[in-house]
């Protein structure tokens, strides 16, 4: 039997810069196709309060007319715990377990991917915050490892004691970062044994992509997309059965993503440096785009960047597909 990604669930990776709550908005007002957005990771401290910036991410009425799954980061049960049942408190139906993240800051500390090499201590982890009568699902985003695809042995045998309500796997070590290909061996050979639903994240670009992910693991749960979306924002849509994104619809988007901004921010120019994060991605979706990508990028001033802006919109072709321009080798 063909398995087909279009009736598969799909999230939004939780991106750091770049899935806040001005994007999801945006996107979800002009594109859709996701089924729920993860928020990026918040980090609770040893006070049982949310800071007012990470408020701004969580408070519900930033992301009404859509699902979300806030993350956490943190190594400290009791952190993780606390900050759980406020997000309950505040009418979450489910938080994730952040396990991923390979930034260095956050892996000196031990945490995100960092846990992975301590998997005594997580599994100490993971017994306390399941016992803790914490009234809402957790879930659990993983790597493979932290620099051995065998450590993925260890850390599935762990994963399968406890009742999480998923598991997303990013097949790659912390080791990678983002480079190189997704180890899909390394998936392929425990995948069997996984006895919660798991959803798939990485190197998912096209809605053919995601169709050979679900064929290759016919009991996936749902599938996970991150970077591309910021590429091509139809793709979800597309991968249910959509149509592309036009060149006026694009054009919309984009324009009301920097307008947002510039209400969120206050400030034209800061609206724009953060414009310049998402075309890094997005010229992937156009023909021939280095030459005005780079004037994007040396824009100084709003009327340089709008001019730049709109001779990519004007000028270049459109491709059906994004390309994986950001992809890098080991």
């Amino acid at each position: 039997m063909t398995v087909s990604a279009s009736a598969l669930p799909l999230h939004v990776a939780p991106m750091e810069g770049l899935t806040g709550h001005v994007w999801r908005r945006v996107h979800a007002r002009h594109f859709g196709g996701a089924d729920s957005y993860w928020i990026p990771f918040v980090t609770p401290t040893r006070e049982p309060r949310f800071t007012d910036r990470q408020m701004r991410e969580l408070t519900p009425a930033v992301n009404v007319g859509f699902r979300t799954v806030p993350q956490l980061l943190t190594r400290r049960p009791q952190d993780f715990i606390w900050a759980a049942k406020a997000l309950a408190d505040l009418g979450y139906d489910e938080v994730n377990l952040n396990l991923g993240c390979p930034a260095g800051t956050v892996v000196a500390k031990g945490k995100g991917s960092g846990f992975l090499r301590e998997p005594e201590a997580l599994d100490d982890f993971l017994n306390a915050i399941f016992s803790a009568n914490i009234p809402i699902p957790i879930s659990v985003k993983t790597r493979v490892g932290f620099a051995n695809e065998d450590e993925f042995d260890r850390l599935v045998t762990i994963y399968n004691r406890y009742p999480m309500k998923s598991l997303t796997v990013h097949p790659r070590l912390k080791a990678d970062l983002y480079k190189g290909s997704v180890r899909l061996e390394t998936l392929d050979r425990l995948y069997p044994q996984m006895k919660m639903p798991l959803i798939y994240n990485g190197d998912i670009v096209t809605a053919e992509d995601a169709n050979k992910i679900a064929a290759r693991y016919p009991a996936l749960d749902s599938l996970m997309i991150g970077r591309a979306l910021i590429a091509d924002p139809a793709l979800m849509r597309k991968i249910k059965g959509g149509e592309p994104a036009t060149r006026e619809e694009l054009r919309a988007f984009t324009e009301d993503l920097y307008e947002s901004f510039v209400i969120a921010f206050e400030n034209r120019k800061n609206s724009m440096m953060r414009m310049k994060e998402y075309w890094f991605y997005q010229l992937n979706l156009f023909e021939g785009s280095e030459k005005k990508g780079k004037a994007i990028f040396k824009s100084k001033t709003f009327d340089d960047f709008k001019a730049a802006e709109n001779a990519i919109f004007d000028e270049l072709p459109m491709r059906e597909h994004a390309v994986c321009g950001w992809y890098k080798s080991l």
